[in-house]
This record gives C-alpha cells, sequence and structure tokens, in this order.
C-alpha cells in the first residue's frame, strides 16, 4: 500500500525481504518499497516505523534502490531500543515507511573528478552515489570512494585490483561491491585493520588530494556523509584545496517531513545567516555554507 503526499513523499507498507547482520551489532535491511524506490535519489532518505510498540520513527539514509524490482536498502547500526526493535524484525514482515525525504547531492558535470567520503553510517549514501554515477552514459572517470570506520566495516574488505594513483603506500583494501562496479575505494581506519589507511579518512582525502596538480583539482566536486566532525573536515579541505563539497549532515528528527523544526541548523546564505530544516532543505547542503 503507497500513499502519495505532496507529490513527492510516500506513505508505504513495505515488506521486508531480508536482514543482513554484520559486526557491531550492523544490519543491512532489504524493503520491498516500490513508490519509494523509483522516487529515491542518492542523498535521500525514509523515516521508519521500527515497531508498533514504538511511536517515534527513526531517520535512515538509502543505500541502494532499484526502481525496476521495487526494493531499497538500508544499513543500520543499533543505537537505542528503536533501532534494537527494528533488527528484531523478520523477512515477510511489514514497516511503515515515509519517504523519499531530502534533497539529494548533486554532481556537476564539469567537476568530473568525484571523490565520496563517507564515515559510519554515514557510508550508505556514498555507495548510492557511486552506483548512480557508475551509470553515466558520457563519463570520464569512475568516482573515487574512501570510507572510514573504527568499528569493523558493514562488509568483508579485500585487497583491490584497481590502481589509484597518489594513494599511500600499503592502502589497498576496498569494498568488494564498488570493486565488482569498477568503482575504486580505498578504506581508513584507526583500529589497524589489514589493508587500510591508519588515521582518519579525510585524512587520506587529504593525502591523495596533495597528489594532485592545479588542472587536476580544477576537476575535483567532494561528496561527504559522517559524523559532525568529519564533516567539518572535509569542509577544510575544501577550503585548502579550493574544490566545492557537498555534504549531507546527520541530525536527531522527529517528524522527518518539516513540520517540528525540530533538526534546525545555521547555514550562511547571500542575506545573512538562516536556520533550515536539515530533513526537507538539506540533507545535503554545501559545505561551506554549513561549516
Amino acid at each position: 500500500m503507497s500513499r502519495a503526499d505532496r507529490g513527492t513523499l510516500h506513505l508505504e507498507n513495505a515488506r521486508i525481504v531480508r536482514q543482513s547482520a554484520y559486526e557491531a551489532e550492523q544490519f543491512v535491511l532489504r524493503l520491498e518499497a516500490p513508490a519509494c524506490a523509483a522516487r529515491a535519489e542518492p542523498g535521500s532518505f525514509v523515516h521508519v516505523t521500527c515497531d508498533p510498540a514504538i511511536a517515534m520513527r527513526r531517520p535512515l539514509s538509502i543505500m541502494r534502490a532499484d526502481a525496476a524490482a521495487g526494493w531499497i536498502d538500508l544499513l543500520y547500526k543499533i543505537v537505542g531500543p528503536g533501532l534494537r526493535a527494528l533488527a528484531a524484525r523478520k523477512p515477510g514482515e511489514t514497516v511503515s515507511v515515509i519517504g523519499p525525504i531530502g534533497r539529494p547531492f548533486t554532481p556537476h558535470p564539469e567537476r568530473p573528478r568525484r571523490v565520496l567520503i563517507g564515515g559510519g553510517v554515514g557510508i550508505p549514501p556514498m555507495i548510492f552515489l557511486a552506483e548512480r554515477l557508475r551509470g553515466e552514459a558520457q563519463r570520464r572517470y569512475r568516482p573515487l570512494v574512501l570510507m572510514g570506520s573504527e568499528i569493523p566495516f558493514p562488509f568483508a574488505p579485500r585487497p583491490s585490483t584497481l590502481l589509484i594513483p597518489g594513494m599511500p603506500a600499503g592502502t589497498i583494501a576496498c569494498m568488494p561491491l564498488l570493486e565488482e562496479w569498477e568503482v575504486a575505494s580505498r578504506l581508513a581506519s584507526r583500529a589497524g585493520f589489514p589493508g587500510c589507511f591508519d588515521g582518519y579518512v579525510t585524512e587520506l582525502a587529504g593525502e591523495w588530494l596533495a597528489t594532485l596538480t592545479g588542472a587536476e583539482l580544477a576537476e575535483v566536486e567532494l561528496f561527504a556523509c559522517g559524523p559532525t566532525p568529519m564533516l567539518a573536515a572535509a569542509a577544510q579541505l575544501a577550503r585548502r584545496y579550493g574544490v566545492p563539497c557537498q555534504v549531507s549532515l546527520e541530525e536527531f528528527m522527529a517528524c522527518g517531513v518539516g513540520g517540528c523544526a525540530g533538526c534546525t541548523v545555521r547555514v550562511r546564505t547571500r542575506d545573512g545567516d538562516a536556520m533550515k530544516r536539515v530533513c526537507v532543505d538539506g540533507p545535503v547542503f554545501d559545505a561551506l555554507q554549513v561549516f
């Protein structure tokens, strides 16, 4: 069952197709949600009812969407009773979903060197964006995806076979799914995982950007999602190297559709500072307007 709201959002009873569990209480949830899948864009999210006994919904970023097959994938980590209840739901059950919500990422064709930076549960939008960018009919470059985590990644990393000039020596771990798509990826962690860059993912991005020429930097655009300190560091990289950067913000949300204004952030505009709602005015913003 699906009902349109304002021509963009859909209230949908989505059937759970599968729940895949990973280390550190991480899960990938596949939902049969055809209305949402048909309209999802990289950077958009859904508001999910975790359990009938829990009134408040939870906002979860969309990691993948297949419009033809009618499914969406959501990656989440258990934090609190709501997501713990969601992790206990079984295939065949239904959950109420509102989505897709929010303004997505907007790649600019004049900046074909796309660098996607994801940290922790900020990884899903980067996978969605990478999948969308790899499908572009006219492309000069495949995107470069950099991911960081201080807990085990929600996939089994493996050494990459795709060469990335300028990568620090020994940084060879990648995400297998992206490798199958022929999209280059590299991983960063301070937890000592094999093949990963020893440091924050933004530090890895900085080391790679430092190897580029001025002409190459003129073609770069950054996209980032993750914890606020990571996004602030991505904005600093954008300033240092003179490249544009779009960030997807993470904020606590109540209604998720712009009514309660509980997720507002201060954004610099041409007319001065303004308070913007992350759920509907974002979650994607120009990094330099927020940080």
